[in-house]
């Protein structure tokens, strides 16, 4: 296999405090990567670089990992863009919400759907993603759930089942029926495309006992939970998603003092949306309340057709640094190592000897900059897997 040095990064983000300046960054001035294969093989300064095949000089560019969105629903049709201008204009409006993009990915084909997938790919991919996880819960009957994640793990091995995305129209008046459905032979089609069952546990979606029922019937078909917590209300989802060993929950925008004490006495990352909160004028996840409490922070982008309808890690960046108070260390680490914790994974989000060979160099002498220049498109460089993106 072909090595590349990269050398010359002004600014390095490797996460990995034993390599560089023994912040959680691990910042290291001056430095470089070698990459073998998909894995990267040595990190460290430029002057002590070991010869590699090719050579990119990064003409002290910053470097960063590449970003792990550990939260998107990116297999959809259709479009909600008039819900949106409603909202944003302060109008009332009676279409359905996500029931809206279920009737339209219910009637899309499969090339459609892939299509749509494989374009925010491209665009996400674009602006430095590396790693993404992506759900289903477009689609909420069987033929369709099972679909939307055979899709999907044709582009990720991080595919999460969210039959239990709402209840659908054609269930309203038996939501345990629907229920026993996505806890028997919708799970039985789907469980073998998806790592992950998720639940939106929430007033008007699934109660507590519901959500139980669900990520426990996941779990025993081998699925690991996630949960979609307390986003729209106080509730039981947080605490829940603890209780199971969940790797993240979700949103958490709303949390009593006990939902706090329970994620930081336990391993399941908080993973904060930003660009839910933007693109619904709601209130802002408190970040700095569950940092300073020892959580672990994830931020990612929920990029959905509803509310939040963004590919770009970086804007989510600006915005926990501008109106959820995360410094923008914090911001970087979080939507690197953090998403990286939220899919239980260590060879992603992070620049270390032996990680996988995701990274980008920004057009930018700090990874500050990504807060600092908001809006701005300062990914120049990506490499995935050990392949320099073009």
């Amino acid at each position: 296999m072909t090595t590349t040095a990269i050398t010359n990064i002004g600014s390095l983000v490797t996460n990995d405090p034993a390599l560089g300046d023994e912040s959680p960054l691990g910042l290291l001035r001056d430095a470089a990567i070698v990459i073998d294969g998909d894995r990267i093989a040595w990190v460290g300064p430029t002057a002590n670089a070991p010869a590699a095949d090719d050579t990119v000089d990064a003409g002290g560019r910053a470097g960063i990992p590449g970003f792990v969105d550990s939260h998107s629903h990116l297999v959809f049709a259709g479009d909600r863009t008039q819900e949106f201008n409603a909202r944003m204009s302060g109008r009332a409006y009676s279409a359905g919400g996500i029931r809206t993009t279920v009737a339209a990915t219910r009637a899309a084909t499969d090339e459609a759907l892939e299509a749509n997938l494989t374009h925010y790919l491209r665009e996400a991919l674009r602006q430095g993603t590396t790693t993404f996880e992506t759900k289903s819960g477009y689609g909420l009957t069987v033929e369709d759930e099972a679909r939307a994640l055979r899709i999907a793990a044709q582009h990720t091995d991080e595919v999460t089942y969210l039959g239990a995305h709402i209840v659908p129209p054609d269930y309203a008046d038996d939501p345990a029926g629907y229920v026993a459905l996505v806890t028997g032979e919708m799970l039985d089609a789907c469980a073998p495309y998806a790592r992950w069952v998720d639940v939106f546990c929430e007033k008007g979606a699934f109660d507590g006992d519901q959500a139980r029922a669900i990520l426990t019937a996941g779990k025993a078909k081998g699925l690991h939970p996630r949960v979609h917590a307390n986003q729209l209300s106080y509730g039981p989802g947080v605490q829940l998603a603890v209780e199971l060993d969940a790797a993240s929950a979700d949103h958490c925008t709303h949390l009593t003092q006990q939902d706090v004490d329970a994620l930081a006495s336990g391993a399941t990352v908080a993973t904060l949306l930003p660009g839910a909160e933007f693109s619904t004028r709601a209130e802002w996840p408190d970040a700095r309340r569950l940092l300073d409490a020892g959580v672990t922070v994830a931020l990612s982008t929920d990029c959905n057709p509803g509310s939040s309808f963004t590919s770009s890690v970086p804007f989510c960046i600006a915005l926990a640094v501008r109106d959820m108070k995360m410094t923008p260390d914090e911001a970087i680490w979080s939507a690197t190592a953090g998403g990286a914790a939220a899919l239980r994974r260590t060879d992603i989000g992070r620049i270390t000897p032996g990680a996988r060979a995701d990274l980008a160099l920004l057009d930018a002498p700090s990874h500050v900059h990504l807060a600092y220049r908001p809006g701005v498109p300062l990914v120049s460089d990506v490499w995935r897997q050990g392949k320099r993106c073009g």
